[in-house]
C-alpha cells in the first residue's frame, strides 16, 4: 500500500475561493477523514503523519479526526483503543460522527441497539466480543455491553462535533446554510448531506467535512469532503493545513 502526497493544483475541476482561507500562523493540522474500523489504514495513516512532522519540524501540530471511526470495518475497538492512546501525547480534536452518536445510544436500550446493528454495527460488536454465533440480539446487547470498556464509553459521550480554526470549520457532515457555526444542530452536524452538499455560496468558513464518501478528496470553494470510503476503498485520507498550504495524504 503506498502513501500518496497530492498537492491541489492536480485536484482538477475544482472551483477554488479567490481567497485561499488561512490556518493561524505557526500552526498545521491534519485531519483525517472516516476511518469506520479500518485499524490498519489508521496506524498506516498516522505512521506518515508523524514522517511529515519529523520532517518538516516547527509549527505546533493539531490532529483533528472528522468522525465514523466505528462500524463496517472490523476492528472498531481497536481504533478507538488507538484514538485515546494516541490522544495523551498529542493535541487532538475527536469529533464525533453519526456511527458514534448511534453506538453511544445502542448501550441504552435494546431497541437502541437493534437499529445500530442495521447500520453496520454488527462489525464493531464482534470486535468486542468475537464470533458472534448462536447469540441473540438481546444477549449480544448483553455481552457487548459487559465488553466495552469504561474509557470507550466516556470517550463517546464526550465528543464535540464542530471545532474551528482561522478560515475552517471541522465537522462531521457538514453545516446547514444561513445559520452561523455556533447555532449548529448538533443532529445536522452529524448527519446533514443534500441541503449542504448542494449548496454553492459561502458558509462563513471553509467547511472540512466527511460523511459522504467519494473516490476523490472534493476540493470546492466552500467545502472540502476528505471521506473516501476507506473501509472499501483502502483509502483513507488526511488534508494537511498551514497558513495557505494544503495537501493530502493517502493511504
Amino acid at each position: 500500500m503506498m502513501l500518496m502526497k497530492t498537492h491541489p493544483a492536480t485536484l482538477s475541476g475544482h472551483v477554488f475561493m479567490p481567497e485561499i482561507p488561512l490556518v493561524p500562523d505557526h500552526l498545521r493540522i491534519y485531519a483525517v477523514g472516516d476511518i469506520h474500523g479500518r485499524l490498519d489504514l489508521l496506524q498506516r495513516l498516522q505512521a506518515a503523519i508523524d514522517e511529515d512532522v519529523a520532517t518538516h519540524p516547527g509549527p505546533e501540530v493539531i490532529e483533528i479526526y472528522l468522525g465514523d471511526y466505528v462500524d463496517r470495518g472490523s476492528h472498531s475497538a481497536q481504533v478507538l483503543d488507538t484514538l485515546i492512546e494516541r490522544r495523551r501525547s498529542r493535541r487532538m480534536i475527536c469529533l464525533s460522527g453519526n456511527h458514534e452518536a448511534v453506538m453511544a445510544d445502542a448501550l441504552d436500550s435494546p431497541g437502541n441497539f437493534g437499529r445500530w446493528l442495521r447500520m453496520g454495527g454488527l462489525e464493531t460488536v464482534a470486535s468486542y466480543i468475537g464470533p458472534l454465533r448462536d447469540l441473540d440480539e438481546t444477549a449480544m446487547w448483553e455481552k457487548w455491553r459487559e465488553a466495552v470498556k469504561p474509557e470507550h464509553v466516556a470517550f463517546l459521550r464526550e465528543l464535540p462535533v464542530r471545532f474551528a480554526c482561522g478560515d475552517y470549520a471541522f465537522v462531521h457532515a457538514g453545516v446547514r446554510p444561513g445559520l452561523p457555526l455556533e447555532a449548529q444542530r448538533r443532529e445536522d452536524l452529524m448527519w446533514i448531506r443534500r441541503e449542504f452538499l448542494n449548496h454553492q455560496s459561502s458558509f462563513g468558513h471553509c467547511v472540512v467535512h466527511g460523511h459522504t464518501p467519494s473516490k476523490e478528496p472534493e476540493v470546492l470553494s466552500n467545502r472540502i469532503n476528505i471521506d473516501t470510503g476507506a473501509y472499501a476503498t483502502g483509502r483513507l485520507t488526511c488534508l494537511v493545513l498551514e497558513g495557505a498550504d494544503r495537501f493530502m495524504i493517502s493511504t
